[in-house]
């Protein structure tokens, strides 16, 4: 049995992930953590996550509690990742990340601290995120320079992040289809006299609003037709499930960096 330790478990995330964990085989939640001075620091962690009383109360810091998992899941801000990152390498604790937002220097870091424990790291775990992302650098390739590549994302009003770590990623796959580099070519907000597009450029737009859970499409356009693969998260499940499935995966794989096309056996395709 692999027992995990659950970041910002009190948090709407958090507490999806710690439903899906107790109700994925091989998987049992050991313990969760909120910032000290969170209202919910002492709950019962089942009673939070609708999956029963357990006896397990969220602690206040992963420090408490590291001791008793084998593996974290954190999907909560970027400066925070980084601090439980640091912990879990001194620990030698696998790792799971589904927090967005994390910045080149972030993940530079997360790739050494990595010789020291086993760490899957994705903008998305959804399965057919995941996918979305394979097809869509895959069509890219066929279309080739022929079709303008806008990409929309659509998120709830607190998302802190813009534009979203799957939007970015989605971003780096259809660049890598057409042999661009999204850094050159990405275009991130249009506003006034733009002038006209050009061809080699990749548009990645953002909105902000309501309780959407997560949206995101992209376009290939060219003359006289259009083609759009989107993908549409109901709710926080999918990503919930995905992380749930990477921390079973995880623990024992040597160390160092991984993703979930590694986690899903699509690395190759």
């Amino acid at each position: 049995m692999t027992n995990v330790l659950i970041a910002g478990a009190a948090g709407r995330m958090g507490r999806r992930i710690g439903y899906m964990v107790n109700n994925h085989e091989g998987l049992e939640v050991a313990g969760g953590f909120e910032v000290p001075g969170n209202p919910e620091v002492g709950s019962d962690i089942g009673e939070l996550g609708g999956y029963g009383v357990t006896g397990i109360k969220v602690a206040a810091g992963l420090e408490e509690i590291i001791d008793s998992g084998d593996v974290v899941i954190d999907f909560t801000f970027h400066e925070a990742t980084m601090k439980i990152a640091r912990i879990a390498a001194e620990h030698r604790k696998a790792l799971v990340i589904g927090t967005t937002g994390l910045s080149q220097n972030n993940l530079e870091e997360l790739a050494d601290l990595s010789q020291d424990f086993p760490c899957v790291q994705a903008p998305n775990m959804a399965v057919g995120v995941n996918v979305l992302f394979k097809v869509a650098a895959k069509v890219a390739s066929i279309l080739g320079n022929d079709y303008d590549i806008e990409i929309v994302e659509a998120h709830h009003r607190m998302k802190k992040d813009a534009p979203s770590g799957t939007a970015l990623k989605l971003g780096e796959m259809v660049a890598q289809g057409v042999n661009r580099n999204l850094d050159d070519v990405g275009v991130y907000a249009r506003h006034g006299i733009i002038g006209e597009r050009t061809d080699q450029e990749i548009g990645i737009q953002t909105i902000r609003a309501g309780d959407i859970v997560g949206e995101h499409t992209v376009y290939f356009a060219g003359a006289g037709e259009r083609l759009e693969i989107t993908h549409r998260a109901h709710n926080r499940d999918n990503f919930a499930r995905g992380a749930a499935l990477a921390a079973s995966w995880i623990v024992d794989k040597p160390n160092g960096m991984y993703s979930m096309f590694d986690v899903l056996g699509l690395k190759d395709l």
